[in-house]
């Protein structure tokens, strides 16, 4: 199903999934999307891990330059050229995403997860793809009293030398963190990782920083050319793991 968030900066779509048997309440889990924004695949993804046992809300956050629909894709993916030129369009819009849009907007993300039915009070987790793992990582940062787990796949600019970095602000999390990074990734190479890992353990917060091998960018997504199954299912089963463990418990 589709609602509308009041957000920062007007009215935002989102997509809710719920599991397909049982009975609330459930944890609550945010699935931030990848730079194509949302579409079938991430109802999908969405779905699968509704049916683990949560309400998963996926907003659309790039709301301020157009609807889910007037933003989709307009062609075939699965080729790299194909790939290539729905990127021109998308991958700008990253960038327009500044820190000081996304954090007010995170907050009305948390705010309307935990209004939504049967969503269950208590901790919630978080994962998000691409440049939605930062979205991902700054939720757990800026909330931490409710984020209690956080996964980032294929995930660009997690830690980089900026000022505004969101490593930078791990010593605010109190949430586990799983990261599955893509192998040979110019958005999120090696000394990157490693600086990740670094502030990971300084502060002191349990994870896991694992590049995935031969993965590439955007391994998850199995509408682009991009898409890699054994990279996409360890991420499903680490991700899993991660909900239930933090969850569950």
């Amino acid at each position: 199903m589709s609602i509308e968030i009041a957000a920062a900066a007007g009215t935002a779509e989102a997509l809710v999934a719920r599991p397909s048997t049982g009975t609330g309440p459930f944890p609550g889990v945010i699935l931030y999307m990848d730079a194509f924004g949302l579409r079938p695949r991430i109802q999908e993804m969405a779905q699968r891990i509704a049916d683990w046992g949560y309400v998963v809300l996926a907003p659309n956050v790039f709301y301020r330059e157009g609807t889910a629909a007037e933003l989709a894709p307009a062609g075939d993916m699965t080729s790299p050229d194909g790939r290539e030129a729905a990127g021109k369009a998308a991958f700008p819009r990253v960038g327009r995403l500044t820190p000081d849009k996304a954090l007010p907007d995170i907050d009305a993300w948390v705010s309307a997860l935990a209004a939504l039915d049967d969503v269950a009070p208590g901790p919630i987790g978080t994962t998000g793809y691409c440049m939605g793992a930062r979205l991902a990582v700054r939720t757990a940062t800026s909330h931490p009293e409710v984020v209690a787990a956080c996964g980032g796949f294929h995930g660009g600019g997690l830690a980089t030398e900026d000022p505004d970095s969101p490593h930078l602000a791990l010593g605010n999390a109190r949430a586990r963190f799983v990261f599955g990074h893509a192998d040979h990734d110019p958005s999120m190479g090696p000394d990157a990782v490693a600086r990740l890992g670094d502030a990971l353990t300084a502060a002191g917060l349990e994870a896991t920083n694992a590049i995935y091998a031969g993965a590439p960018h955007g391994y998850s997504m199995a509408d682009t050319s991009a898409f890699h199954p054994e990279a996409s299912e360890r991420h499903f089963e680490e991700l899993r793991a991660l909900l239930d463990g933090t969850l569950k418990g």
